[in-house]
């Protein structure tokens, strides 16, 4: 029972790890088959893409009947997946206590966007989850607004801490023959990922962060652009021919910074006690950063990747989603597939990111509407072919 994005991407996980994962759906589907369309009356990019190796039904939860056949889906299956708004399946008439009397081995999971307390019943989207979970605060530069994040945190982020508390709860039941609850808050999956801004808030308490370029610090950790924040200073510098991702990742560690100069064609910065430490160094991480970029201004991202690499300096060219999508590496390593759309015709999509040596994954296309309503419904359930009839002209599913 799940829709948008947080929950089809924990359902999708799991339909890659082998479960037999059936999407309910209400008779008008989810609302991303229609959202973000680049063809008309096809299923969108945003469907399909988090949507693969499913089958679908549809069910009027709002119906009798279809309470009817929910209960009788619900008593057969490990596990239940929602992302609706807070108390949603509860006011269809499923509460916990009535879904563990259907099925007392039942593993019930639920995405909302915040924890019990004064935010519970306020809806979540994946930026107001950055917002709210530590990720916006912490991102941008100094003098400029906090920024989100292109990485989907809040929403794909939630789904894979989903699918790390169903699989506790799938071998718990192996000890326990019991099914259990498990909740999952956008704003805590967030919270979870930005857990090294809360380690700097509390060190904050001892003086400034060293490690950070900010000249000036309050009792708030700041944000500080591309500063890693880390153990080892980074930061993106600028490549040639200056187009908006021709930029390298460049971290310094103690051991770099001998190749570094000698690269950037600063020998004597090695024995310089201006440079020659880490120490030496934090207090002017702009300036260091300056120089590896005077260098870097007059080769390609690709270049510098190599020559860095070939001296063993940690890096990583800024790849743009065009550079992804076409990436040999990630399509030899099924990282981006190509599947074929009865509708749409071939389109590229993320493949599976965990890899089990006995156990790889094919992704399969996403389902249509309804597609399999006869075979969960009537080879399954036992649904007669006339009532799978009725019950579509009835609007029940």
């Amino acid at each position: 029972m799940t829709h948008v994005q947080s929950g089809p991407s924990a359902t999708q996980i799991l339909a890659w790890l082998g479960a037999d994962v059936v999407k309910l759906e209400a008779p008008s589907g989810d609302i991303t088959r229609k959202q973000l369309r680049d063809i008309p009356d096809v299923d969108s990019l945003y469907f399909t893409m988090l949507n693969c190796n499913k089958r679908s039904i549809t069910l009027n939860m709002k119906s009798d009947k279809g309470k009817e056949l929910f209960t009788k889906l619900v008593s057969d299956v490990d596990i239940l997946v929602e992302n609706f708004g807070p108390g949603a399946v509860d006011r269809m008439g499923f509460t916990w206590e009535k879904l563990q009397e259907i099925n007392p081995r039942l593993i019930y999971a639920s995405i909302k966007g915040f924890g019990d307390g004064p935010y519970t019943h306020y809806k979540a989207y994946e930026v107001v989850a950055q917002a709210m979970g530590g990720s916006m605060t912490s991102t941008g530069f100094e003098d400029g607004p906090p920024l989100a994040t292109g990485a989907q945190i809040g929403d794909s982020g939630t789904g894979i801490h989903t699918v790390a508390g169903i699989l506790a709860a799938l071998y718990q039941r192996e000890t326990t023959d019991r099914g259990q609850r498990v909740t999952v808050a956008m704003q805590h999956a967030v919270l979870n990922l930005c857990r090294v801004k809360l380690r700097d808030q509390q060190r904050l308490a001892h003086g400034p962060l060293a490690e950070y370029p900010n000249e000036e610090f309050t009792d708030e950790v700041p944000r500080s652009g591309n500063a890693s924040g880390g153990g080892q200073p980074g930061w993106a510098v600028k490549c040639s021919p200056g187009g908006p991702n021709d930029y390298v990742y460049v971290i310094v560690q103690p051991v770099g910074w001998q190749p570094i100069a000698e690269l950037i064609g600063r020998p004597e910065l090695v024995e310089d006690p201006e440079w020659a430490t880490p120490e030496a160094r934090l207090p002017k991480l702009d300036k260091m950063f300056q120089l590896i970029e005077e260098w870097t201004v007059h080769h390609t991202k690709r270049e510098v990747l190599a020559m860095l690499n070939a001296k063993n300096v940690p890096c990583g060219p800024i790849l743009s989603t065009k550079e992804l999508i076409e990436d040999e590496s990630l399509v030899a390593n099924e990282m981006v597939v190509t599947v074929d759309h009865p509708e749409r015709g071939a389109f590229k999509t993320v493949g599976m990111p965990l890899k089990l040596s006995d156990s790889p994954a094919k992704v399969e296309r996403s389902p249509l509407l309804g597609e399999h309503n006869e075979d969960v419904y009537v080879k399954e359930l036992g649904v007669s072919v006339p009532e799978l009839a009725q019950l579509k002209a009835n609007g029940v599913i």
